[in-house]
């Protein structure tokens, strides 16, 4: 993107929180289109939001339901570079098939890549194990999206600052 402005793609397994991540950050103006399927919920087009954080103007693309069948959604998305990827993780679950093929494809690319395991207020979460399952120097944040959206504002800071480091 152009001087100033940051463009972050959100990619992230279904029912990940991907959306409630977007929605956490930028509460008034983020978008979101879904529609019911027999999981639940899932986003079908994308999400959007944006936000200033470090004197940068961030935007934020949230990517669909984390299947296969959006793949080529995410790939328009993706189009026109990345400034970043964040891999949104259910710290619940685990890394799963999806999480691993969504960061070999953005190795490949080169695309400075952060981690958010979300839920970490659910029971049952386990945010060490995300940092676990990963290759080493993959940075991770702890956040609960859904709740006040803890430690969502300060996990983007500090991927962020890394951007504007680099």
């Amino acid at each position: 993107m152009a001087e100033g402005r940051l463009k972050i793609v959100v990619f992230g397994s279904f029912n990940a929180g991907k959306s409630s991540f977007i929605q956490a950050l930028d509460p008034p103006r983020s978008r979101h289109i879904e529609a019911s399927s027999e999981e639940g919920p899932t986003t079908v087009a994308f999400d959007f939001g944006r936000l200033t954080v470090r004197d940068k103007a961030v935007f934020l693309f949230g990517t669909p339901g984390g299947q296969e069948r959006f793949e080529f959604v995410r790939q328009i998305i993706s189009r026109g570079g990345m400034d970043g990827a964040i891999i949104v993780v259910d710290a619940t679950t685990g890394v799963d098939a999806m999480t691993r093929h969504l960061y070999d494809q953005l190795k490949a690319l080169d695309v400075p890549l952060a981690f958010m395991a979300n839920k970490c207020d659910s029971p049952g979460a386990v945010p060490e194990a995300v940092s676990h399952a990963l290759p080493g120097g993959e940075m991770v944040h702890p956040i609960s999206a859904r709740n006040g959206g803890e430690n969502v504002h300060a996990a983007l800071d500090a991927f962020v600052a890394t951007l504007t480091a680099r």
